[in-house]
């Protein structure tokens, strides 16, 4: 496997996987895998959310977050650990800080439908009465991005030496997750900690991340040597990324790589800046233990055995939205 250093994300079209064309699939599936084994990143085009689909969601997001503090309180529900409706400014940091992160945002979570006993272990969605719009695109645009998750984890399965479908059952009906975040303006950076950041260098929680893109520039990404490299996408990808599950699951073959957004430059901070990221996550009696596919005698189990609702869990208390 190459250990090249990559100065940008990789671009892989995801056209190239759905078609009957073996060559180009192969293809894929390999240079996924190459890039998840030294980057953790790639941005990816051909996906199933439409640009139109993606620019409601910004707008109506933009909007909900335009309201006054006191409205957008109404939909931060106590006991909920964050995981529905919406999470105040600074609630969230990154683990083992203690500073809260400069943003705000919302949980649109998975609508199970089809009489799945899972049912019972999520909370309803919570929408803003004042956008009733943004049910109906939230909820799409999650569709949308989930589909795109299963043929990515499909590539992902065939590289670690799956079964094609490996992962299906795995993250039908699970617990995932779109966040619409809003770093918010700063007027005067001297009134907020001098430590904070949009936010702090971190590894996502679950599976895989499909990132829309954002309205600024900020994501940054670390290098293997050390070396932070900002994330860019085309407006038409999707960035994707391996997150800390995953990694666990394939015993670190495939690397849930830390990144951060930054803040901008001092004369920037009083621009907001909105992202909206997709957490795909598994059923939560899904077993990450380390696959035996991924052990041997250069790289033994490295990784506890856990399942992923224990593993979300023990996350969530360690970035501050579960007490």
């Amino acid at each position: 496997m190459s250990e090249k250093l990559f100065d940008e994300v990789p671009s892989l079209d995801l056209a190239d996987f759905l078609s009957d064309d073996e060559r180009k699939k192969n293809e894929f599936v390999q240079k996924l895998g190459e890039a998840y084994n030294n980057i953790g990143f790639v941005a990816v085009k051909n996906h199933f959310l439409t640009d139109e689909l993606s620019t409601q969601l910004y707008d109506v997001i933009k909007r909900f977050f335009q309201l006054e503090d006191e409205k957008k309180a109404k939909y931060e529900i106590e006991g909920l650990a964050g995981q529905r409706g919406y999470i105040g400014k600074g609630k969230e940091h990154a683990k083992g800080r203690k500073t809260g992160d400069l943003k705000e945002f919302y949980h649109i979570g998975q609508e199970v439908t089809d009489g799945d006993a899972i049912k019972k272990e999520y909370p309803d969605n919570i929408f803003p009465e004042e956008l009733p719009q943004m049910k109906d695109i939230g909820l799409e645009v999650y569709q949308r991005l989930e589909k795109t998750g299963v043929y990515m984890l499909r590539a992902i399965a065939l590289y670690l030496g799956l079964d094609e479908n490996y992962f299906d059952s795995k993250v039908k009906n699970g617990n995932s997750i779109l966040r619409p975040i809003h770093y918010f303006p700063i007027e005067n950076p001297a009134e907020v900690p001098e430590d904070a950041v949009r936010a702090a260098e971190h590894g996502d929680i679950n599976l895989i991340t499909l990132l829309m893109g954002a309205s600024a520039d900020g994501l940054q990404v670390l290098r293997r040597d050390g070396k932070w490299i900002p994330i860019t996408a085309l407006p038409e990808q999707l960035v994707v990324n391996v997150g800390d599950m995953l990694e666990r699951h394939t015993n670190g073959k495939l690397k849930s790589t830390i990144h951060r957004v930054v803040n901008p430059p001092r004369e920037l901070m009083g621009n907001s800046r909105y992202s909206i990221p997709f957490f795909m996550h598994p059923r939560s009696d899904m077993d990450l233990t380390c696959l035996d596919e991924c052990i041997d005698a250069e790289h033994p189990k490295s990784f506890d055995d856990i399942t992923a609702g224990e593993f979300l869990n023990q996350r969530l208390a360690e970035i501050g939205l579960k007490k």
